[in-house]
């Protein structure tokens, strides 16, 4: 349909939905970097879309499988998933990978600095983990969702104490475009006919909807250009992280 079109062109614009497709970037950059061969898990990889990005490395992918397809990112369901398990425990040996994938996952596990830790037991000294995950979020992927989000001292925290060095945690955007992200979904959670109210309302708010949509579709491309002046980032959707396991520890 002519109304899913439009709504999938816009998703993939960085102006509109700049977390997502910046974050696509990000992984893709870090992919490419990776040296032809490397092996590469890919933990809580769901549908699997970063596949595409490592069919130069020896990829291979975790998930605990208990999520709906509609609840995944590609909703046909979950890719090719190697391991079925928790990602507390991999059924791999130790510092057996060069790279170690895990995006947008941390916030749907009960033990997360597990996960961390498991992470660092699976990669090879050297090894090197790409990770993102939210600063805060609403609730998604119910009942899998226990965490609002992980600050740079987690990250730094935690990663250190399990051994890892070379710690880069990048926010994804910051004030501006988080609010600019946040526009688009007022927009599309009070499209008139599909609100969950009176007729006469609907009516009423129709001409009001058209009027912000408007104006919103203005101000988005203002506040990505505004948000290079807030250097602060406290206020990011979320955070790119990468750090290499330390050569003399296991």
């Amino acid at each position: 349909m002519l109304k899913d079109l439009v709504l999938s062109s816009i998703k993939s614009c960085k102006v509109f939905y700049f977390n997502q497709v910046q974050r696509d970037d990000w992984v893709a950059g870090q992919a490419a970097d990776l040296s032809p061969g490397a092996s590469v898990l890919d933990v809580g990889a769901g549908s699997c879309p970063y596949r595409m990005f490592f069919l130069h490395c020896d990829y291979k992918a975790q998930d605990f499988q208990g999520l709906t397809p509609e609840q995944l990112r590609e909703q046909s369901g979950y890719g090719k998933i190697d391991y079925h398990c928790d990602a507390t425990n991999i059924p791999v040996p130790d510092s057996c990978y060069d790279a170690v994938l895990c995006t947008e996952m941390l916030e749907h596990v009960p033990e997360p600095i597990n996960v961390i830790k498991e992470i660092a037991r699976i990669l090879k000294p050297g090894g090197k983990v790409i990770m993102t995950a939210p600063l805060g979020s609403g609730i998604h992927q119910s009942p899998y969702h226990f965490y609002g989000g992980y600050t740079p001292y987690w990250y730094d925290k935690f990663l250190s104490e399990f051994g890892f060095e070379e710690i880069s945690v990048e926010p994804n955007g910051g004030f501006f475009k988080f609010y600019g992200q946040e526009s688009m979904r007022f927009i599309q959670m009070t499209v008139p006919w599909k609100l969950n109210a009176a007729h006469i309302f609907r009516f009423l708010w129709a001409p009001a909807w058209l009027l912000c949509l408007i104006c919103f579709f203005l101000l988005i491309p203002l506040c990505n250009l505004l948000d290079s002046y807030d250097k602060e980032k406290d206020f990011t959707v979320g955070y790119h992280v990468t750090a290499r396991k330390a050569c003399n520890k296991t």
